[in-house]
C-alpha cells in the first residue's frame, strides 16, 4: 500500500487524526489534521503553531491528498494517521524514501467531527432572534449571527456573563433598579433589560442616562418599539442626577470619560448601590497631577506616565470603594471597541462591612501629589475615614466633559 492508497483508505473509513512531525526544513514543528464540519460539508483542517499563534487551513478530500504529497512528506520524517478502521505510519528516510506501515483494527465507532464554529453556551442564543441585535446589525431577522459582527455578539454575551455573576447580590421580592450612566447608543442597556426581564422574568426598571439628546430620543423610541415598558432613557449627567428614592441596586458605567466615572462611583456609594460594574476610560486627571522623585525617570515618558496614571486611578477607586464597605475586584474585561481600557471594577456592597480607614492610601496619594475627584467627593460626604493629609487639597470636584479622545461606545449602533 502506497502513500495515497493509505490516506484514501483511512478517509473512506473515517479519519480521526493525522499528525506530521519530525520537521526537516524550516516551518512548523508539527501539523495536526482533523475532520471538521463547515456549513454541513465534511472538510479537513490542518493546524500548526508558529510564534505562539495557531494557523488553520481547511481542505477538501482532494486538497488534502494534494497537501500530503511526496514533497510535503519529504519535509517531515513521519506521518501518523489514525482512522476509524485503519491506522498507518509513513516514515521518510534521509534520502527521501517512504516506508508505509498499516494496522487494521475493529471499528471504534463514528469519527468525531468538530464544528468549525464550536457552539458555546451563550446567554443570547444563536438562532434566536433578538430585536435590538437585529437593529444593531448583529443578527439577521431569522436570528443568524452576521459573521462580520460575531465579535460584537461574543462581547455582548461576555458582558451579560458578568451580570449573571452578580445576580445573587440583587434583591428578590421587589423591583430591581438599574442605572446605566453614559449609556451612549445603548446596546448594552438593551442587553441588560432583555436578559433580566425578557429571559429571566425579573421585575426590573432600567434607566439609561446620557448627555446626548438625539441619542436618548432614538433609544426611547426603540424601547417603545420593542415594548420594553420598564426601560427608560433620560438626558443628563450623573453629577446632577437624583435616583428616585435615592435607590439603585445595580449601577453600570462603561467608558465614562475621566472624572465622569468618579461621579458615577460617588453617586453609587452615596445611594448605597448593591452592585457596581464600571469600566473606566481616559483617566486624565491623575496624569496631570502625578509627581514623584522616585518615579521621575519613567514619568518623563508620556506613554508610561499615562499608563501608570490610569492604573493608579483605578487602584485608588477600588480602595475608596472598599473604604465605603464594598467587596471589590478588578477584572480583565473584553472591551467593546478593542481599546486597552479593559479593566472592570466590580464592587458588591457588604451590609456587614464597617467603614475602613484609608491612611495608607492617603500616604500614597501624598507621596505622588495626587488629589483624585472620587476622594474629594466621598470625603465631602464623610463616606470615608482617615487622617486628613495637608498636602491633599479639598477643592470641589469638577466634571470636565469632552476629554475623551473618542467615544468608546459603538457609534454605529441603531443608525
Amino acid at each position: 500500500m502506497n502513500r495515497e492508497e493509505l490516506i484514501r483508505e483511512v478517509l473512506k473509513g473515517g479519519l480521526i487524526l493525522a499528525v506530521l512531525s519530525g520537521r526537516r526544513d524550516p516551518g512548523p514543528e508539527k501539523i495536526r489534521i482533523r475532520p471538521i464540519n463547515i456549513s454541513g460539508e465534511l472538510c479537513y483542517q490542518a493546524e500548526y503553531v508558529e510564534d505562539k499563534k495557531a494557523f488553520h487551513k481547511n481542505l477538501s478530500e482532494d486538497e488534502l491528498l494534494s497537501y500530503l504529497d511526496d514533497d510535503m512528506l519529504r519535509r517531515y520524517r513521519q506521518l501518523q494517521i489514525r482512522g476509524n478502521c485503519l491506522d498507518g505510519t509513513i516514515l521518510v528516510s534521509k534520502k527521501g524514501k517512504l516506508t508505509v506501515r498499516t494496522k487494521a483494527h475493529e471499528q471504534t465507532g463514528p469519527a468525531k467531527i468538530l464544528s468549525h464554529n464550536r457552539v458555546r453556551n451563550y446567554i443570547l442564543k444563536e438562532g434566536v432572534p433578538v430585536p435590538f441585535l437585529i437593529d444593531l446589525g448583529v443578527m439577521t431577522p431569522e436570528g443568524k449571527v452576521v459573521s462580520a459582527k460575531y465579535d460584537k455578539f461574543r462581547q455582548i454575551n461576555r458582558f451579560l456573563e458578568y451580570i449573571r455573576d452578580i445576580l445573587p447580590y440583587l434583591p428578590s421580592g421587589r423591583t430591581i433598579r438599574v442605572l446605566d450612566f453614559g449609556c451612549g447608543k445603548s446596546y448594552l442597556t438593551f442587553a441588560i433589560y432583555y436578559y433580566l426581564h425578557e429571559l429571566l422574568g425579573k421585575d426590573i426598571t432600567v434607566t439609561g442616562l446620557d448627555l446626548k439628546a438625539d441619542v436618548i430620543k432614538k433609544c426611547g423610541e426603540l424601547a417603545v418599539k420593542y415594548g420594553y415598558d420598564k426601560l427608560h432613557f433620560r438626558e443628563g449627567d450623573v453629577a446632577d442626577y437624583d435616583a428616585e428614592n435615592a435607590a439603585v441596586d445595580l449601577m453600570v458605567t462603561l467608558h465614562a470619560c475621566d472624572t465622569a466615572t468618579d461621579y458615577a462611583l460617588y453617586k453609587a456609594a452615596l445611594w448605597k448601590a448593591g452592585v457596581i460594574l464600571s469600566v473606566p476610560c481616559c483617566q486624565h486627571e491623575l496624569n496631570r497631577q502625578i509627581k514623584g522623585e522616585l518615579l521621575e525617570p519613567v514619568l518623563r515618558y508620556g506613554i508610561l506616565k499615562e499608563r501608570i496614571s490610569a492604573l493608579l486611578t483605578d487602584g485608588i477607586r477600588a480602595e475608596l470603594l472598599r473604604a465605603c464597605g464594598y467587596n471589590v475586584q478588578l477584572l480583565e474585561f473584553i472591551d467593546m471597541e478593542h481599546t486597552p481600557k479593559n479593566i472592570l471594577i466590580r464592587a458588591v456592597k457588604d451590609p456587614a462591612a464597617s467603614a475602613k480607614d484609608i491612611d495608607s492610601l492617603q500616604n500614597m496619594m501624598q507621596a505622588f501629589r495626587l488629589d483624585p475627584a472620587l476622594y474629594r467627593l466621598l470625603a465631602a460626604e464623610n463616606l470615608i475615614t482617615g487622617e486628613q493629609n495637608e498636602e491633599v487639597t479639598t477643592q470641589t470636584a469638577h466634571f470636565e466633559p469632552g476629554l475623551c479622545d473618542r467615544d468608546h461606545r459603538d457609534s454605529s449602533a441603531f443608525e
